[in-house]
């Protein structure tokens, strides 16, 4: 495991303690229905999510943000599921970076790192988890990502094609994206300050001219996001078990 690896590198052998932010406060357009709430193998996928933040031994505390008309119902699941390391259930904004903002208020102020998390990727790993906090905590910054298999082309308004991007130096980006805690605190709320629309956390630190690391990600930690993908995570439950 990467998280072995950067610890033998390092010297240090304690696994580094971590809060968990999972946003979980959209709308779920694409999807006609709340996504994170949906059946995934016998429970909501967020609960699936939340219950391997729970087994990752770096994770300390765990914040879930909902949408407000969501609170009653993912406050009750979280107790049914026996969920202990979520402290708080609170109430998000109205776009994805300020939801994630005002989960990062909520985390304990102690805590080196926050891995901030979509809470409709309900397969990711105990391993990704701790592989991503192992590297953000050497280097401040940190995510998984796969390399893109499709040709990517940029478009101009005008519909037509502008240019075929470089398929070698593009990747996609999942969650957890784990940071220094006060960097990402800083990076988000300068984001909205600036009114800057971002689809990932990553993108906030970035545009402070910080370096983001990184790592290999995990074909199964999908992100539902159409109906279309709830296919996708019955087939990979069928094939490994889930």
């Amino acid at each position: 495991m990467l998280r072995q690896l950067l610890q033998k590198l390092t010297g240090k052998s304690d696994p580094v303690k971590c809060s968990a932010v999972i946003v979980a406060a959209g709308s779920s357009t694409r999807m006609g229905f709340d996504k994170v709430f949906t059946d995934v193998g016998g429970e909501p996928a967020l609960i699936r999510c939340l219950r391997t933040f729970q087994a990752a031994p770096s994770v300390d505390e765990i914040v879930v943000v909902v949408r407000e008309d969501a609170l009653g119902e993912a406050a009750r699941l979280i107790k049914d599921a026996g969920l202990t390391k979520v402290t708080k259930v609170i109430r998000g904004g109205d776009t994805r970076t300020r939801s994630a903002r005002l989960g990062t208020l909520e985390t304990d102020r102690k805590a080196k790192l926050i891995a901030i998390q979509d809470g409709a990727r309900p397969f990711v790993t105990v391993e990704v988890i701790e592989d991503t906090i192992a590297q953000a905590a050497v280097c401040g910054a940190a995510a998984p990502a796969l390399p893109v298999k499709d040709t990517v082309k940029r478009v101009g308004e005008d519909g037509l094609v502008a240019e075929t991007l470089d398929r070698s130096a593009l990747w996609a980006v999942q969650t957890p994206q784990v940071f220094d805690g006060d960097l990402i605190r800083a990076a988000l709320q300068k984001a909205i300050d600036d009114g800057a629309e971002l689809t990932d956390d990553c993108a906030a630190v970035e545009r402070l001219g910080m370096k983001v690391t990184l790592i290999p990600g995990d074909e199964r930690n999908i992100k539902l996001t159409t109906p279309a993908d709830l296919a996708v995570a019955k087939a990979l439950m069928e094939e490994y078990g889930q």
